[in-house]
Parts: C-alpha cells; structure tokens; sequence
C-alpha cells in the first residue's frame, strides 16, 4: 500500500509540476517556497542551499533534471502520457540511486532497488512503444 501511495503521490507530483504548452510566455514567475517547504524555490526548480546533505543534493538535481528534460505535451493523451512517464521514471531511478548511495535504512534501501528494477523495466517498454509510435506515423517511402 505504501508503495502505490508513493507511485500515485509521484505522479502527481509529476503532473503538477510538468511545463504545460498552453502557458503564456509572460507568465508570471512562481513565488519562493516557504520556510519548512520541501526547500526554496528558484524558478520552479529546488534550489542547492548551504547545508544541504549530499542526498539531499542527488535528489533536487534528479527533480531539476527531471523538471529541465520534460518535453512540452502535443496534445495526444498517449503520447504525453508515455514521454512524461519516462521523465517521471529517469528521476524516480536517479533518486533510487541516490537512496542506495547514501541511505541507511534496509527497507528504504530495499524500496530503492525495487523502483530501479521496476522503473527501468517500464523505460525499456516506453521506449519501444515511442517507437513503434514513431514507425507508425512515418510516411511510407
């Protein structure tokens, strides 16, 4: 159960966080984050702050590589879907990574493992469904 809570709060995460096409160019820049947030903001990225561990550091650089790769959406649910999906699941294996290295914790460590394994799997079949998507939708010679 804790683990599907994860999932869903990652995706959630994910879907709120993702750059949306429809944004005006002069959209407004978001506000800081608070004191006792998840930690400041710097232009919708989690900024490096003096003190931070290095874990903590491995996990606002997955989140700010995550959050500077995500491609814009086309308008096509499948597609989006499966390209944000990737983004979500390259970061969920880079934070799983920074678990292993610096974490303590069996279960945590065991649940980093696990998201590696699972979370490369579904890479693997992301990428073969993009694709064939592509294949499909190239004009025939």
């Amino acid at each position: 159960m804790k683990r599907i809570s994860l999932v869903l709060a990652a995706c959630a995460l994910s879907a709120a966080c993702s750059p949306q096409a429809e944004e005006p160019a002069a959209a407004a820049p978001e506000p800081a984050a608070t004191a006792g947030s998840h930690g400041a903001m710097e232009g919708g990225m989690a900024a490096a702050a003096p003190g931070d561990s290095v874990a903590t550091q491995g996990y606002k650089a997955s989140m700010n590589t995550m959050m500077e790769a995500m491609p814009a959406f086309t308008g096509d649910a499948d597609i989006d879907f499966m390209k944000q999906m990737r983004g979500h699941h390259v970061a969920a294996v880079s934070m799983a990574r920074v678990e292993l290295a610096q974490g303590k914790d069996a279960q945590a460590r065991n649940l980093a493992q696990d998201v590696i394994t699972a979370q490369e799997r579904e890479i693997t079949l992301i990428d073969a469904w993009l694709t064939q998507k592509r294949a499909s939708a190239a004009p025939a010679a």
